[in-house]
């Protein structure tokens, strides 16, 4: 039997800062490194085995599943990467702290705009430094594919796909 396993990027920094994240490519925050280490080994202690990972294109996911397939031993699997797998595009939110935003919009807002799969946060411009289309991993994409934000679709995981050889 095949099984598929998600695991969600660890803690950030922006999420240590509080940080709307979106595309923004931080780092781990230490809890992150140490949460990563900890999702491997619960994995390697009940023998589980991987053919194939998919992660995001920003370096939080691409380090946990690295972190996640060294303590398995797997870092010889194939990895596909791709900016579908990205977290949520959060628009003229990315970077800014949360508090902040709700002292401004409100609380009800806010979680509108976080929680509410038809609601879109504000939008960015075109030359906002925070614009995917300057950033050269997102060069390949056409304009309809380049965010100004983006609906909450429940994105921001990294894949790890189950070998089909284990019965776990």
């Amino acid at each position: 039997m095949q099984k598929l396993v998600l695991i969600r990027h660890g803690e950030s920094i922006y999420n240590r800062e509080n940080r709307f994240t979106g595309w923004t490519d931080v780092d781990l925050s230490e809890e992150g490194y140490q949460q990563a280490k900890r999702a491997g080994e619960v994995l390697k202690k009940y023998d589980y085995n991987f053919d194939a990972g998919f992660t995001s294109v920003l370096k939080r996911s691409i380090k946990i599943l690295h972190i996640v397939l060294g303590e398995l031993d797997h870092l010889w699997i194939p990895v596909q990467k791709s900016w579908r797998l990205n977290e949520r595009f959060y628009g003229a939110l990315q970077g800014l702290n949360k508090a902040e935003i709700i002292a401004k919009y409100g609380e009800e807002q806010v979680q509108l705009w976080r929680r509410d799969p038809n609601a879109y946060p504000p939008q960015i411009t075109k030359d906002d430094e925070r614009y995917p289309g300057h950033d050269l991993r997102y060069i390949d994409l056409t304009e309809r594919e380049l965010p100004l934000t983006e609906r909450n679709y429940g994105k921001g995981i990294t894949i790890l796909e189950r070998n089909h050889y284990s019965d776990n």
